[in-house]
């Protein structure tokens, strides 16, 4: 009976302190405008790299902000690092991760990160 106590008590333990999680990410094209721009061989290089990232943490399923103003905030945490204003640079390769971990429904805590290389163009390509 003693190492039934036992066994429980360790396997709620393991139960209680584990680390739950679950991640996935997207692909997506986010940057919906109308400039077209020609990435010919030669005319820009790869500069940088930024990330932007915002958490959130619920208690009981309360608390916490929406999941699109969680998105909208790593999004414009990455805009803050990623000093578009000096010569000519565009984000590309934009990537946006989503991690969820915890012990739901009792506390759990999501995080949304967003990252993109930033690329700067050398020269002006001709328009034919």
């Amino acid at each position: 009976m003693k190492k039934l106590i036992n066994l429980s008590i360790v396997v709620i333990l393991l139960l209680i302190l584990s680390s739950c999680g679950a991640s996935n990410a997207f692909m997506l094209n986010q940057n919906q405008n109308a400039t077209q721009v020609h990435l010919a061989s030669g005319n820009y290089r790869v500069v940088d790299k930024v990330r932007g990232s915002a958490d959130v943490s619920y208690v009981l399923i309360f608390g916490g902000m929406k999941k699109k103003q969680l998105f909208a905030n790593a999004y414009a945490n990455m805009m803050d690092q990623a000093d578009l204003s000096t010569g000519s640079r565009a984000l590309v390769n934009m990537v946006t991760e989503e991690h969820l971990g915890g012990v739901p429904p009792f506390f759990y805590k999501r995080t949304v990160t967003v990252s993109a290389n930033i690329i700067e163009f050398d020269k002006t390509s001709s328009a034919k």
